[in-house]
């Protein structure tokens, strides 16, 4: 079986545009909430987002491009474009059919959608862009990549909601593993801060209301959580056969060891009460891994901020893990970047791969009271960053539709 190594990393996140600025976020704690500015939410119960901010598509873009491109696209080709030039790979030394791409979009154009049914409406008459189509369909991202880079292989989208991009690597992983291919590009995007995007998931009462105190409001493990907020943007990943890049003389950030995917059979938007998917996944990840549950000293959870989730995660992280659960560090950079749907997986296994190289564990910030439901002796690293040996991640990510993710990262030495 083949080793797959990560040789090349981008981020466009709500807190830093590029993979360092994200570094620095997550070192410093920041939040990435505020009020929205994409459209006037007034009459929502929600008015604020994780927005990604002082971006302009025109710095990477011409004006026919972007006119062209639903915004989760845009995102999708700017953190592509950091991953694949800190990964200095020279495309005329390449075998093309054997290199993909696997990119991801939980909703896909909700931009696009938005903006062409309200022209319309204001039209009066059924008259829509002949870019309607290829602007919306939650694939596109993935195609624009392989367009740009002429990769020829192994070519779509994940779509598996809050799971989309973790389940993009996990497939990448393993084509290569198989000896399908040498590189593949992965990742997820999302564009989801939209009049409907936020109306949507208001209307499920899935949101925090806390337009008071944005900056505070994804309280994972608190006993005042009321709901996440809504993220945007984008995390790519190249990730590439070891022998592959070692020929090449790449710069390797860690190994991928292995990845789980399950299903909760439950319900289409709340977990099992008893974490049953979660704990499942997580033991198939390991084992997938070839280690042991004591071996990993990091999870970086779903913790979306949600009353029953959070409970939920953490029932499991309990059942899996015994007493190791411990010693383990717990945290949700959600706390900090919002939920980015589909892009979250992507973002937070960036977040991982951080937490190897640098020795260090993001915090969950906005943490004010302790939820009596949970063991009060886990390390939730509540809002301090904690600087420890960290040579194993595991990083969870769930979706509507009972959808289950976990994938194992181990220091690259």
């Amino acid at each position: 079986m083949k080793r797959v190594v990560v040789t090349g990393m981008g981020a466009l996140t709500p807190i830093g545009n590029t993979v360092e600025e994200f570094l620095q976020g997550l070192k410093s704690g920041m939040s990435g909430a505020g009020p929205i500015t994409r459209f006037d939410p007034s009459l929502i119960r929600t008015h604020f987002a994780c927005e990604v901010k002082d971006f302009d598509p025109l710095d990477y873009f011409n004006r026919k491009e972007v006119k062209r491109m639903d915004p989760f696209t845009i995102y999708a080709l700017k953190a592509t474009q950091e991953a694949m030039e800190d990964a200095n790979l020279d495309l005329d030394q390449l075998d093309l059919t054997r290199c993909g791409v696997i990119f991801a979009s939980g909703i896909g154009g909700f931009t696009t959608i938005e903006h062409d049914l309200r022209e319309r409406e204001r039209m009066g008459r059924p008259r829509y862009s002949p870019f309607l189509i290829p602007k919306m369909i939650s694939d596109i991202a993935a195609g624009y990549i392989s367009i740009k880079y002429g990769f020829k292989g192994i070519n779509y989208a994940t779509v598996s909601a809050c799971a989309s991009s973790s389940h993009a690597i996990i497939n990448a992983v393993d084509y290569i593993k198989l000896g399908k291919a040498k590189v593949i590009i992965a990742g997820g995007a999302e564009a989801s801060v939209t009049e409907a995007g936020v109306g949507g998931f208001s209307a499920m009462k899935a949101l925090s209301t806390r337009n008071d105190d944005p900056a505070t409001a994804s309280r994972p493990f608190d006993v005042q959580r009321d709901g996440f907020v809504l993220g945007e943007g984008a995390g790519s990943l190249v990730l590439e056969e070891y022998e592959h890049a070692k020929a090449r003389g790449a710069h390797i950030y860690a190994e991928f060891l292995g990845g789980g995917m399950t299903a909760d059979a439950y319900h289409i938007t709340a977990p099992h009460p008893e974490g049953e998917g979660a704990k499942n996944v997580m033991r198939f990840a390991i084992e997938d891994a070839g280690l042991r549950p004591e071996d990993v000293d990091y999870v970086n959870v779903h913790g979306t901020s949600t009353p029953l989730g959070d409970i939920a995660e953490v029932k499991a992280i309990q059942a899996v893990f015994g007493d190791h659960a411990y010693n383990l560090n717990i945290s949700s950079t959600k706390s900090m970047t919002g939920h980015l749907l589909g892009a979250a997986g992507a973002i937070e296994t960036i977040a991982g791969v951080l937490a190897t190289m640098h020795d260090f564990v993001p915090p969950t910030i906005n943490h004010f009271e302790r939820d009596p439901a949970l063991d009060p002796n886990l390390n939730f690293t509540f809002n301090t960053p904690q600087s420890k040996p960290v040579n194993v991640v595991l990083n969870n990510t769930f979706g509507f539709g009972g959808h289950n993710a976990s994938i194992v990262i181990k220091k690259w030495s």
